[in-house]
């Protein structure tokens, strides 16, 4: 693909993140009508499935031949036979948005071929839009980002949950980082990215759509970012979830692995 198509990509999804951003807030602090999916797969609210359908037809009228995965879209495997391919998330940290915490965003990402080549992170409530390309920078309303510089765990301020406080998933128990945690998965990536926090880490399975978009941002900031296992992340594959995931720069990535229980 052309270096030229990428930026026309991400100009598609930032200008359309925005605008999904503005339809989110119409909602937020409203009481919109919310319920839980089936098999304890969290909640949903009327607000998600309104930017879901804005999405799909803005991005899909511009793009008739990207396929689409989105967390509040039916899925198809015909996503599995286009090249290019949307993947979305309407409202991440749904639970944020419905207790009026402005701590959710809009994640949309452009997949090629199993790589991410364009992302968008927008969190509306905040202001922020952070963005990549696959052969470009990572920015955070238009200034490039970077992590941080830390290189060991001991002393990290980590984003994570108390799951992974769990002593027995360490090589030599709990290794001393500093916990902390913010509700939009796609946020604490772009966190890092910017260097706000040292690390996110997650022994649990993630979503592709949690992760497409915030996972380009943070390899383009300089992070790496893999599943638990030390392996790079895959996208548009048919079971759509990674096996957990350690995001941090290079030094300190390696210092997680090294003492993770795999």
């Amino acid at each position: 693909m052309p270096v030229s198509n990428y930026q026309d990509d991400l100009q598609l999804l930032e200008d359309v993140a925005r605008e999904a951003g503005d339809l989110s807030l119409r909602y937020w602090k409203q009481s919109p009508e919310a319920w839980n999916k089936p098999a304890d797969a969290g909640p949903v609210s009327e607000a998600d499935l309104a930017v879901n359908d804005f999405l799909e037809a803005r991005l899909r009228g511009a793009r008739p031949d990207y396929g689409w995965l989105s967390e509040e879209s039916v899925d198809s495997t015909e996503r599995l036979e286009n090249e290019r391919v949307f993947i979305i998330d309407p409202i991440d940290g749904t639970r944020a948005f419905l207790n009026e915490d402005p701590g959710f965003g809009q994640a949309i990402a452009v997949v090629e071929n199993g790589r991410v080549v364009a992302g968008v992170v927008h969190m509306p409530a905040l202001a922020l839009t952070y963005t990549a390309t696959a052969d470009g920078p990572a920015l955070l309303n238009g200034t490039p980002i970077r992590p941080s510089n830390a290189t060991r765990i001991r002393g990290a301020t980590v984003l994570t949950s108390k799951f992974s406080d769990d002593p027995g998933i360490w090589l030599n128990g709990f290794p001393g980082y500093k916990r902390s945690l913010r509700p939009s998965m796609a946020w604490r990536l772009c966190l890092v990215a910017e260097g706000r926090f040292d690390a996110t880490i997650s022994m649990r399975k993630s979503w592709e759509w949690d992760v497409a978009a915030a996972s380009l941002i943070a390899e383009r900031a300089g992070v790496t970012v893999t599943n638990r296992l030390g392996e790079p992340f895959g996208f548009n594959r048919p079971e759509c979830q990674e096996d957990g995931l350690v995001v941090a720069p290079p030094e300190l990535h390696a210092d997680f692995m090294a003492q993770l229980r795999n």
